[in-house]
């Protein structure tokens, strides 16, 4: 789940992620060309749930096929040494390669 850091509501769930964004599959309506603060949990190291937060660009908006859904392009604008370390650890995770 994807939290706005700034109204602690729930906007979304993850669809993919990478060092540089995030595509999104929003259940809230969002603002396109828009900064946010979002926040996702992911596993550290030792596979404790730790706590990542990111600015984001929202880059684009399309209507998915669910009602009330849409996919949304992110770019990561603004994060901590330490969260992007957290998100490359989890991009290097076994199954994390696809060919």
């Amino acid at each position: 789940l994807v939290t706005d850091a700034m109204s602690e509501r729930v906007v979304g769930q993850i669809g993919n992620l990478s060092e540089s964004g995030m595509l999104l599959i929003a259940s809230e309506t969002l603002v396109d060309d828009a900064l946010y603060q979002l926040q996702f949990v992911l596993p550290d190291q030792k596979g404790k749930s730790t706590s990542v937060e990111v600015g984001a660009h929202l880059l684009w908006i399309d209507r998915a096929s669910a009602p009330g859904q849409a996919w949304v392009g992110f770019r990561f604008i603004a994060a901590s040494a330490q969260c992007m370390e957290r998100v490359r650890h989890w991009i290097e995770m076994p199954g994390g390669q696809y060919e």
